[in-house]
């Protein structure tokens, strides 16, 4: 009996995995966190909410804030190595 998948495809694999496990996290966040969603009928009703709050919490959630107290590089350290004088 042959091997069902050739081991050249695993790495596809492992990246289509993590895209999907990241597609179905966004889907999830969206759709129990996100203010503009509205599943229950009484909030579907309204036409305009008025939710500033909530939609700021959703805009502002703990990474971005963490994110903002960071410097805009990727890697400092190989950043730094490159850039400095010799």
């Amino acid at each position: 009996m042959g091997r069902w998948m050739k081991a050249e495809v695993y790495p596809l694999v492992g990246a289509m995995a993590f895209v999907t496990s990241m597609c179905i996290f966004q889907l999830t966040r969206n759709v129990f966190l996100n203010p503009a969603v509205r599943i229950n009928k009484s909030d579907r009703s309204q036409a305009v909410l008025e939710n500033y709050k909530e939609g700021e919490k959703y805009a502002e959630h703990g990474l971005r804030k963490f994110l903002r107290t960071r410097p805009p590089e990727v890697m400092p350290a190989i950043n730094h190595f490159f850039s400095e004088d010799k």
